[in-house]
Parts: structure tokens; sequence; C-alpha cells
């Protein structure tokens, strides 16, 4: 995916419009239907107190990104490469995993956009789910795809956040008693963190903006301050937004208001907007569905491309081939295939701590890859914490592997 710079454009907005764009393209897959149905169920749940479980999964995800974006930033090449580095072969399994797992998602990404349709203009969902495929084709097939993917993700990400903060605006929330409970919560569930973890930093969404700044050249030990502040915004775009999303959802419990409909997250914006906020909801579903159909098709082709030439310069038809399949799949399906779901949901948790086991590896025994660069030990200390909390995550996800064939 080729990125030129107009002739006009300073050197240094063109750097400055690739880190936005790697920032918004990590928060925007990350913030996906299943992330906004979480989220509601969560707030429905435990109320004011899940702002606690909001703030420790910001913290525990920036422990992640920091080390996952940094590895591969110095290194300048792909989780893929760098695994098969490590282990030869432990690359394709990597890649395997990512791109089964980011295929189904996809399908579920697609469903979105339809329901976000549905609820905006009453489309057809068959019909919205093909019309939004199109666009995102579209945007692989525009003469700069990576300068629109860039532009088109910052724009989605700060629509979602604005209309969805009219709407907490609308709700009237405690945000005092959230506050408070953020730091000293009522009760704690760590049920939740773990969800959320594997939510928002994993299966592709892990290595979606590090890999759009191995694409467009950002990369290298001099690019150390880039790379990692870079990281640490995009997880607070994702936690502004669920906080966002949270508050609005719980201005509508807090007042007594039972979600008993099929779809709570439509029915609190409702009730706190009220034929407005169902179509704000529309709006905010089909953004963060179609940015997430962008992301999971570019990032999970990312991890194929580097096995060939040919596959490296067929790079945005196959992008255009991942999005068709996806669409395919939603289209010829009367149904959302459970059993894939949860088997692909299993798979993402399982690629978190094999994948950032590789980069953690890499950061400690191997500064050849890395240019020789010194890597902090405050910064290995906190990422060695957090994969062995991914271990966990790994091993919950192969109990639910298991599961299904039982």
């Amino acid at each position: 995916m080729a990125d030129e710079a107009p002739t006009a454009r300073p050197p240094s907005a063109a750097k400055r419009s690739t880190l936005l764009g790697a920032v918004f393209l990590m928060a925007t897959s990350a913030i996906g239907p299943g992330f906004i149905t979480q989220t509601t169920e969560f707030t429905m749940q435990l109320g004011a107190a899940f702002a606690f479980v909001i703030l420790v999964t910001i913290l525990i995800d920036i422990a992640v990104q920091l080390n996952v974006w940094r590895v591969i930033g110095v290194s300048g090449m792909f989780a893929q490469d760098l695994g098969n580095k490590v282990v030869p072969g432990l690359g394709y399994l990597m890649a395997a995993l990512v791109v089964f797992g980011g295929l189904v998602f996809n399908v579920g990404n697609i469903a979105g956009t339809s329901l976000g349709l549905d609820a905006l203009f009453g489309l057809d969902v068959k019909i919205g789910g093909a019309l939004s495929a199109l666009i995102a084709i579209a945007i692989f097939l525009s003469r700069k795809a990576g300068v629109a993917m860039d532009r088109i993700v910052v724009v989605l990400g700060v629509v979602m956040i604005a209309l969805t903060l009219f709407v907490a605006i609308s709700s009237n929330p405690p945000v005092g008693d959230a506050l408070r409970q953020s730091v000293w919560p009522d009760e704690v569930d760590f049920l939740p963190i773990i969800t959320l973890i594997g939510g928002t930093v994993g299966g592709y969404i892990t290595y979606a903006g590090a890999h759009r700044l191995v694409d467009a050249g950002v990369t290298g030990p001099e690019k150390v301050a880039e790379v990692s502040r870079s990281s640490i915004v995009s997880l607070l775009v994702t936690g502004v937004m669920r906080a966002v999303l949270f508050l609005a959802v719980l201005g509508v419990v807090a007042a007594g208001v039972t979600l008993t409909s099929a779809n709570p997250t439509a029915e609190a914006f409702q009730h706190a907007a009220g034929e407005i906020g169902l179509r704000l909801f529309g709006v905010v579903l089909w953004a963060a569905s179609i940015s997430s159909v962008v992301g999971a098709a570019y990032t999970s082709v990312s991890f194929l491309v580097t096995f060939s030439p040919g596959l490296r310069r067929r790079r945005n038809w196959l992008v255009v081939a991942f999005v068709v399949l996806s669409a395919a799949v939603f289209l010829l399906l009367d149904q959302a295939p459970t059993t894939i779901l949860v088997l692909a949901g299993a798979l993402n948790g399982l690629i978190l701590p094999v994948g950032f086991g590789v980069l953690m590896w890499v950061a400690l025994r191997r500064r050849d890859l890395m240019a020789g660069y010194r890597y902090p030990r405050w910064l290995l200390v906190v990422g060695l914490l957090a994969w062995s909390l991914t271990v966990y995550l790994g091993i919950s996800s192969l109990t639910g592997i298991a599961a299904l064939w039982q």
C-alpha cells in the first residue's frame, strides 16, 4: 500500500498524518460492534463500578501496546517476520491464527454496519451490509489507499466520540459517582477486565497501528519517541470512546430504566435523546463497524504480504478479496455463525500471548533484530508482567476451544 505524500505538502505534515492514522486505525479497529455491546452489558451489570474496570483495562492495554509498538517500530519488521526469526515457521502460525480470526470477526463487523444503517435509515440488513462492503472496497481501490484509510479512520473516530458524548450529556449520568468508583469501586469483578483486554488488544487489533507505521516507514531507534507516544494515544482514544459510551448508558441505568430489548445500546440512546438518539446510535454503530472492517482487512492482509513479493505486489487486491469474502459469508448466512465466532474469539485470546511473547523475547534476547537498540529495563518488566496476564487469557481461550468439542 503505497503512501506518497503530495509534493506540495511538507514532509512533517505527511508524517503527522501517518502517525495520526496509525493511532486511529488501532483505536477504531478496537471499537467495533462487540466493543459497543460489551460496554453496554457490563455497565448494566456493574453500574458506576464499571469505571474501575475501564481504568484498569486502559493501564494494562497501554503496557501491552507500548511494548508491541516499540519492538515492531524499532525493528521495522512485521510481527510474523519477527516470529519466523525467533522460531522458523512460528510466523506462519501467527499469520494463520490472525487471518482466520480477522476474517470471522469481519463477518460480524459487516453485520454491524448493516444494523447501523437499519437503525439510521431502516435499510434492509443485506443491502446495508453489501453497501458498506462496497464503501470499504472503494477505500482500498483508491489511488492513494494508505492516505485515504488514514483520513477516513480519523474522521470516523472523531464522529463516534462526538456523537456518543452528546448522548452521554443528554443522559445526565452521575459523573461524580463514576469518578469515585474508578479508583474506589463498590465491587470488583475481574471477568470484565479479562474480556475487555481481549477485545481491545486481542487478535489483529494488537498489530494494527504498529504495522501501519512499518508500512509508512516510520521505524528505527530514532523514531522511538513518536512510536511510543502514538501507542499511548491510540489506547487513550479507545478509552475515551469507552468512557463516554459507559456514561451514556450509565445515565439511563442510574435513572432506573431497565434495558430489556435485544439491542440495549440502541434502547439506551433512545431513552437518553429520543428518536434522534436512535438515529445517532445508527451512525455510531455504522462508523464503529465500517472502521473495524477496514482495520481487520488491512491488518490481516499485512500478515500475509511479507511471505512473497507476489503477495506484496497484489496487496490491495488481497484486501479487497478479504472484504468480499467477509461480505459473501454475511450475505449467505441467515444468522451469525455462533460456534465459529466463539472459536475465532478463543483463537484471538490464544494468539495474544504467543505473538506478544515473541515480541518480548525479541526485546529481551534479540537486540540484533532491533539495530542494537538497548531496551528500557522498566518497560521490559512492565511488558513481562502484562505478558503473564495474557498467558492466563490464553489458558482461558484453550478452555473455550475445548468446550466447543464437547
